[in-house]
């Protein structure tokens, strides 16, 4: 869905200070390094704690996008661009989002809660993938920037939204409800996480609760006793006044509710789930044993019974349950391969998440994608896999492996893509067959697809046998950890991560990558050894070198690393080398 760029003026209540064209926009963007489209997007020139998104308007000129939408004058307006000037750009951000969700009436679930959002939404996906045309947020796409992108991703064929909302502090959920707009709500759990923003666990879950204020339907555990007496609370608030008040679905193993569950029985690798719903004895098998699965899977039963899907069905959707990755896994392979695992789910907002993450490799300059059929987008099917086509172009991938019929059917448009090499077969067998005669080696390489085709056999072939003691790094904390530490930091103080000892022994290139990613300033290494390897794996930070020695000299001055001197006789040293 397209708007015209003096429509989105006005709706977000800007004023157009430059128009050189009232071009149709569809994209949304934020990020200077993450341009698809750059004739169809809109940059919104956000303004955080660290970052001034004004600073990177000419690089996201240079690579194509002519539509801004600014609250600071420019020093000069860029050739043939639009500007629309605003006094926020992230209120400007939620206005439009919330004005394009405005015009979808269809069932729309908002997700909130402490722990399990990100599970709870991915499980729904799968569940009711078969009967709904769902868009949803990707990944955790749940804060006041991720829902607002969320919600614009809805287009003429949705026919269900899922979309989870994440707060850090009093004030946003407002913000989030107007762009969501619920009429299905789900509050998951409570729990400590960001609690800091909170005086207590009281305001905090009516925060949350700010969600639900026009839903219809509230589902949500009975057994903690705060969110039940939150909930009746928004629940007789709605019904002394004017709104109509909503129907609460809870559930629980300990006192009345409309889904009260008789009893867990864990056997092995699966857990049966007995309950009464309404009145009606009913059951369902999960494989999962762990308090926590069996918690969100009760959750999204909740939610298919309010639906109405039949029981029979709704027990072999539940016993299909598949885990979630909540990120995505990067791990060594066969042949000095680096392999990136996001096998269970293809729409093309992961695509691009999982693209994105791609690029930030630069173990190896070549980049294999191994991807399958999407299913149930509800896209004409040619426009689809051009976009994908032109995504794989954008993102500079070396060699696409196609699996599936349907992508195999549209192989022309993907052949037509310059200096990509291109393979296509019709199932994850035949893959497996072909793979002994196959070359694979110094790259990195994506698996991508959907969780039906069962990617995982193809990511076993790719596995580098290793012994059973693993050592996992949650890029993810890495990333959050530094954030931390840059908001307690003045905007003009630079930031130095060490990386030294190859990361402790945690892999240098892709705790490096993530660091550059995120706008650290330096990186330092004990040894200049170290050092090389970032600049052959595509770091170009400065890299500071804690102990130079003479014989690393040449090593410094090739790649350009930066020494640190300690001594009076190593400065003699190294200005005589210099020399």
């Amino acid at each position: 869905m397209a708007y015209q760029f003096s429509q989105i003026a006005s709706i977000v209540r800007g004023k157009v200070a430059a128009l050189h064209g009232d071009c149709p926009i569809s994209e949304l963007v934020m990020d200077s390094r993450r341009i698809l489209f750059p004739e169809s997007s809109l940059f919104f020139a956000l303004n955080g704690p660290r970052r001034n998104g004004h600073e990177y308007i000419t690089e996201a000129h240079r690579k194509g996008i002519r539509n801004f939408v600014i609250s600071e004058p420019l020093a000069e307006i860029p050739a043939e661009s639009n500007l629309i000037m605003v006094a926020d750009t992230h209120i400007a951000l939620q206005l439009l989002a919330g004005y394009h969700r405005h015009r979808f009436q269809i069932p729309v679930i908002g997700i909130t809660g402490s722990n399990g959002k990100t599970i709870v939404k991915e499980w729904l996906n799968q569940l009711l993938e078969e009967d709904f045309r769902i868009t949803r947020s990707p990944r955790s796409y749940n804060s006041q920037i991720g829902v607002p992108l969320s919600v614009w991703l809805m287009n003429e064929q949705t026919t269900l939204g899922i979309f989870e909302a994440g707060i850090s502090q009093s004030g946003e959920m407002d913000k989030l409800q107007k762009i969501i707009q619920p009429t299905i709500g789900i509050f998951t759990n409570i729990g400590d996480a960001h609690a800091e923003g909170f005086m207590n666990a009281h305001q905090k879950i009516n925060e949350k609760l700010r969600l639900f204020s026009n839903v219809e339907i509230l589902i949500y555990c009975k057994d903690y006793p705060e969110i039940n007496e939150g909930v009746a609370s928004l629940w007789r608030h709605r019904k002394t006044g004017d709104e109509k008040p909503f129907r609460m679905i809870s559930w629980s193993s300990h006192t009345k509710a409309e889904l009260f569950i008789h009893s867990r029985t864990r056997d092995q690798d699966r857990t049966v789930i007995l309950g009464d719903y309404l009145g009606s004895d009913c059951a369902i098998v999960i494989p999962f044993t762990d308090e926590a699965s069996i918690e969100n899977a009760i959750t999204c039963w909740c939610v298919l019974l309010h639906l109405n899907i039949p029981e029979e069905q709704i027990r072999q959707k539940m016993e299909k349950l598949s885990p979630v990755s909540m990120r995505l896994e990067l791990r060594d392979g066969i042949n000095n391969t680096s392999v990136i695992n996001d096998s269970y789910s293809a729409d093309l907002s992961s695509l691009r998440i999982a693209l994105d993450f791609l690029a930030q490799q630069h173990q190896h300059t070549r980049r294999t994608v191994i991807l399958t059929d999407f299913l149930e987008t509800g896209r004409n099917e040619r426009e689809l896999y051009r976009s994908i086509a032109f995504s794989l172009q954008q993102h500079a991938v070396s060699q696409l492996i196609g699996i599936g019929t349907v992508i195999c059917r549209n192989h022309a448009i993907f052949e037509s893509v310059p200096g990509l090499q291109t393979q296509f077969m019709g199932s994850v067998k035949e893959f497996q067959e072909q793979f002994p005669r196959m070359s694979f080696g110094n790259e990195n390489i994506l698996i991508k697809g959907a969780r039906v085709f069962g990617l995982e056999q193809i990511y076993h072939l790719f596995e580098k046998q290793t012994h059973q003691t693993l050592l996992e790094i949650d890029l993810d904390g890495l990333v959050h950890n530094l954030r931390a530490y840059q908001q307690l930091l003045r905007p003009s103080t630079k930031l130095m991560a060490m990386v030294k000892a190859f990361s402790y022994g945690s892999g240098s290139y892709e705790i490096a990558a993530a660091l550059e990613f995120n706008k650290v300033d330096y990186l330092a290494v004990a040894y200049a050894d170290e050092g090389v390897e970032l600049r052959k794996g595509g770091i170009s930070l400065p890299v500071m070198v804690m102990n130079p020695d003479e014989s690393a000299f040449p090593a410094l001055l090739n790649y350009n690393l930066e020494p640190e001197i300690y001594s009076l006789k190593l400065l003699v040293a190294f200005s005589r080398f210099l020399r």
